[in-house]
Protein backbone atom coordinates (compact mmCIF):
# COMPACT_ATOMS: atom_id res chain seq x y z
CA UNK A 1 0.00 0.00 0.00
CA UNK A 2 1.34 3.69 -0.88
CA UNK A 3 3.16 2.48 -3.17
CA UNK A 4 3.66 5.06 -6.50
CA UNK A 5 5.31 2.34 -9.12
CA UNK A 6 4.32 -1.08 -9.87
CA UNK A 7 6.17 -4.59 -10.06
CA UNK A 8 5.57 -6.50 -13.41
CA UNK A 9 4.68 -10.14 -12.52
CA UNK A 10 3.70 -11.36 -15.68
CA UNK A 11 4.36 -11.08 -19.39
CA UNK A 12 5.88 -7.83 -20.05
CA UNK A 13 7.89 -9.15 -23.22
CA UNK A 14 5.24 -7.44 -26.12
CA UNK A 15 1.98 -9.03 -26.92
CA UNK A 16 2.63 -12.98 -28.50
CA UNK A 17 2.20 -16.37 -27.72
CA UNK A 18 5.53 -17.49 -26.36
CA UNK A 19 5.05 -18.72 -22.59
CA UNK A 20 7.15 -15.83 -21.68
CA UNK A 21 4.56 -13.15 -23.55
CA UNK A 22 0.57 -12.80 -23.00
CA UNK A 23 -1.51 -10.93 -25.17
CA UNK A 24 -5.04 -9.23 -23.90
CA UNK A 25 -5.18 -10.87 -20.58
CA UNK A 26 -8.38 -10.13 -19.65
CA UNK A 27 -8.53 -12.09 -15.92
CA UNK A 28 -6.25 -13.29 -12.91
CA UNK A 29 -6.41 -14.77 -9.52
CA UNK A 30 -4.11 -15.91 -6.86
CA UNK A 31 -3.88 -19.74 -6.37
CA UNK A 32 -2.55 -20.05 -2.75
CA UNK A 33 -1.45 -23.57 -2.89
CA UNK A 34 1.13 -23.10 -5.32
CA UNK A 35 2.04 -19.26 -4.73
CA UNK A 36 1.03 -18.36 -8.74
CA UNK A 37 -1.39 -16.27 -10.56
CA UNK A 38 -3.65 -17.98 -12.88
CA UNK A 39 -4.28 -15.75 -15.90
CA UNK A 40 -7.04 -15.77 -18.47
CA UNK A 41 -4.46 -14.73 -21.98
CA UNK A 42 -7.53 -14.74 -24.10
CA UNK A 43 -6.44 -13.47 -27.38
CA UNK A 44 -3.51 -16.12 -26.97
CA UNK A 45 -6.97 -18.51 -26.11
CA UNK A 46 -5.29 -20.23 -23.40
CA UNK A 47 -5.26 -20.18 -19.38
CA UNK A 48 -2.11 -19.98 -17.95
CA UNK A 49 -0.17 -19.85 -14.69
CA UNK A 50 3.04 -18.12 -13.48
CA UNK A 51 4.98 -18.30 -10.34
CA UNK A 52 4.93 -15.65 -7.91
CA UNK A 53 8.54 -16.92 -6.74
CA UNK A 54 11.27 -14.80 -7.85
CA UNK A 55 13.23 -15.41 -10.77
CA UNK A 56 9.84 -16.75 -12.85
CA UNK A 57 10.81 -16.25 -16.50
CA UNK A 58 7.61 -17.69 -18.20
CA UNK A 59 4.28 -19.28 -17.19
CA UNK A 60 2.92 -22.42 -18.07
CA UNK A 61 -0.30 -23.14 -20.18
CA UNK A 62 -2.77 -24.82 -17.97
CA UNK A 63 -6.02 -24.65 -20.71
CA UNK A 64 -5.74 -24.50 -24.18
CA UNK A 65 -8.01 -23.86 -27.34
CA UNK A 66 -10.23 -22.03 -25.29
CA UNK A 67 -11.74 -18.17 -25.76
CA UNK A 68 -11.35 -17.10 -21.61
CA UNK A 69 -12.89 -14.46 -20.40
CA UNK A 70 -13.36 -14.36 -16.93
CA UNK A 71 -12.32 -16.83 -14.19
CA UNK A 72 -12.43 -17.56 -10.61
CA UNK A 73 -11.78 -20.66 -8.42
CA UNK A 74 -14.24 -22.26 -5.15
CA UNK A 75 -13.59 -23.47 -1.79
CA UNK A 76 -12.45 -27.24 -3.23
CA UNK A 77 -9.82 -25.65 -5.81
CA UNK A 78 -12.52 -26.18 -9.04
CA UNK A 79 -11.26 -23.92 -11.28
CA UNK A 80 -14.07 -21.69 -13.43
CA UNK A 81 -13.98 -20.40 -16.72
CA UNK A 82 -15.86 -18.10 -18.93
CA UNK A 83 -15.53 -18.88 -22.51
CA UNK A 84 -16.93 -16.18 -24.50
CA UNK A 85 -16.99 -17.90 -27.84
CA UNK A 86 -18.56 -20.85 -27.00
CA UNK A 87 -20.85 -18.76 -24.73
CA UNK A 88 -20.41 -21.24 -22.02
CA UNK A 89 -19.14 -21.39 -18.55
CA UNK A 90 -16.84 -24.62 -17.20
CA UNK A 91 -15.23 -25.82 -14.23
CA UNK A 92 -12.17 -27.64 -14.24
CA UNK A 93 -10.05 -29.09 -11.86
CA UNK A 94 -6.09 -28.41 -11.70
CA UNK A 95 -4.53 -30.15 -14.37
CA UNK A 96 -8.12 -31.20 -16.66
CA UNK A 97 -8.05 -29.70 -20.16
CA UNK A 98 -11.97 -30.66 -20.75
CA UNK A 99 -13.71 -29.53 -17.85
CA UNK A 100 -17.54 -29.65 -16.83
CA UNK A 101 -20.10 -27.52 -17.99
CA UNK A 102 -21.66 -25.90 -15.39
CA UNK A 103 -23.33 -22.55 -17.14
CA UNK A 104 -24.90 -22.16 -20.93
CA UNK A 105 -23.47 -24.20 -23.94
CA UNK A 106 -26.45 -23.88 -26.00
CA UNK A 107 -24.91 -22.05 -28.82
CA UNK A 108 -25.09 -18.09 -28.08
CA UNK A 109 -28.86 -16.34 -27.77
CA UNK A 110 -31.11 -15.14 -24.76
CA UNK A 111 -32.54 -18.34 -24.10
CA UNK A 112 -32.71 -19.38 -20.09
CA UNK A 113 -30.23 -22.38 -21.23
CA UNK A 114 -28.31 -19.72 -22.95
CA UNK A 115 -25.64 -16.82 -22.42
CA UNK A 116 -24.21 -14.20 -25.17
CA UNK A 117 -20.66 -13.88 -24.61
CA UNK A 118 -20.09 -14.60 -21.23
CA UNK A 119 -17.76 -11.89 -19.34
CA UNK A 120 -17.19 -12.02 -15.39
CA UNK A 121 -18.08 -14.69 -13.37
CA UNK A 122 -18.73 -15.18 -9.71
CA UNK A 123 -19.12 -18.87 -7.55
CA UNK A 124 -20.38 -19.60 -3.87
CA UNK A 125 -19.76 -21.78 -1.63
CA UNK A 126 -22.75 -23.83 -2.79
CA UNK A 127 -21.02 -23.84 -6.33
CA UNK A 128 -23.83 -21.43 -7.70
CA UNK A 129 -22.32 -20.14 -10.99
CA UNK A 130 -23.17 -16.45 -11.31
CA UNK A 131 -22.42 -15.06 -14.85
CA UNK A 132 -22.13 -11.31 -16.31
CA UNK A 133 -24.13 -12.27 -19.69
CA UNK A 134 -22.92 -9.17 -21.77
CA UNK A 135 -24.33 -9.13 -24.35
CA UNK A 136 -28.10 -10.36 -22.62
CA UNK A 137 -27.81 -6.97 -20.68
CA UNK A 138 -28.09 -9.30 -17.44
CA UNK A 139 -26.36 -11.34 -14.63
CA UNK A 140 -27.21 -15.07 -14.52
CA UNK A 141 -27.64 -17.33 -11.70
CA UNK A 142 -26.84 -20.89 -12.05
CA UNK A 143 -27.46 -23.42 -9.26
CA UNK A 144 -25.22 -26.59 -8.94
CA UNK A 145 -26.46 -28.89 -11.77
CA UNK A 146 -28.86 -26.84 -13.34
CA UNK A 147 -29.95 -27.35 -17.24
CA UNK A 148 -31.22 -23.70 -17.17
CA UNK A 149 -30.07 -20.04 -15.41
CA UNK A 150 -32.25 -17.64 -13.63
CA UNK A 151 -32.24 -13.85 -14.55
CA UNK A 152 -31.18 -12.24 -11.33
CA UNK A 153 -30.30 -8.52 -12.72
CA UNK A 154 -30.96 -7.04 -15.87
CA UNK A 155 -32.39 -8.99 -18.56
CA UNK A 156 -35.18 -6.01 -19.56
CA UNK A 157 -32.95 -5.11 -23.16
CA UNK A 158 -29.84 -2.65 -22.61
CA UNK A 159 -30.87 0.35 -21.00
CA UNK A 160 -30.09 3.02 -18.20
CA UNK A 161 -33.39 2.33 -15.89
CA UNK A 162 -32.79 0.42 -12.36
CA UNK A 163 -34.00 -2.29 -14.11
CA UNK A 164 -31.52 -2.57 -16.40
CA UNK A 165 -28.05 -3.15 -17.52
CA UNK A 166 -25.88 -2.46 -20.28
CA UNK A 167 -23.00 -4.42 -21.32
CA UNK A 168 -22.53 -5.73 -17.30
CA UNK A 169 -18.80 -6.90 -16.63
CA UNK A 170 -17.28 -7.60 -13.04
CA UNK A 171 -19.47 -8.71 -10.13
CA UNK A 172 -19.37 -9.70 -6.73
CA UNK A 173 -22.12 -11.86 -4.79
CA UNK A 174 -22.03 -11.71 -0.68
CA UNK A 175 -23.52 -13.75 1.57
CA UNK A 176 -26.69 -12.32 1.59
CA UNK A 177 -26.97 -13.21 -1.83
CA UNK A 178 -27.20 -9.66 -2.81
CA UNK A 179 -25.25 -8.72 -6.37
CA UNK A 180 -22.75 -5.97 -6.74
CA UNK A 181 -22.23 -5.74 -10.78
CA UNK A 182 -20.43 -3.57 -12.79
CA UNK A 183 -22.64 -1.72 -15.36
CA UNK A 184 -20.15 -1.11 -17.84
CA UNK A 185 -21.76 0.81 -20.43
CA UNK A 186 -24.24 2.75 -17.88
CA UNK A 187 -20.58 3.75 -16.31
CA UNK A 188 -21.97 2.61 -12.86
CA UNK A 189 -21.93 0.11 -10.25
CA UNK A 190 -25.24 -1.52 -9.16
CA UNK A 191 -26.47 -2.91 -5.65
CA UNK A 192 -29.27 -5.82 -6.78
CA UNK A 193 -30.59 -7.47 -3.35
CA UNK A 194 -31.64 -10.95 -3.43
CA UNK A 195 -35.21 -11.13 -5.37
CA UNK A 196 -34.97 -7.57 -6.57
CA UNK A 197 -36.66 -6.13 -9.55
CA UNK A 198 -34.01 -3.37 -9.61
CA UNK A 199 -31.21 -2.18 -8.66
CA UNK A 200 -29.76 0.88 -6.73
CA UNK A 201 -26.92 2.90 -8.36
CA UNK A 202 -24.24 2.78 -5.41
CA UNK A 203 -20.84 4.22 -7.63
CA UNK A 204 -21.12 6.69 -10.44
CA UNK A 205 -24.43 6.88 -12.61
CA UNK A 206 -23.65 10.52 -12.71
CA UNK A 207 -22.89 10.25 -16.57
CA UNK A 208 -19.30 9.24 -18.45
CA UNK A 209 -16.42 11.83 -17.27
CA UNK A 210 -13.26 12.24 -15.07
CA UNK A 211 -15.16 13.54 -11.85
CA UNK A 212 -14.64 11.67 -8.56
CA UNK A 213 -18.31 10.69 -9.32
CA UNK A 214 -17.95 9.48 -12.80
CA UNK A 215 -16.80 6.37 -14.80
CA UNK A 216 -15.53 6.31 -18.06
CA UNK A 217 -15.81 2.47 -18.92
CA UNK A 218 -14.42 3.54 -23.02
CA UNK A 219 -11.06 5.30 -21.35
Amino acid sequence: MGDTKGQVVAGDNGAGRRLDQLNEPTDVLIDKETDSLIICDRDNRRVVRWSRRSGTTQGEILIDNVNPWGLTTDDQRYLYISDCEKHEVRRYQIGDTAGTLVAGGNGEGAGLNQLNLPTYIFVDQQQTVYVSDNHNHRVMKWNKGAKEGIVVAGGQGQGNALTQLKYPNGLFVDMLDTIYVADSWNNRVMRWPKGAKQGTVIVGGNGEGEGANQFNCLG
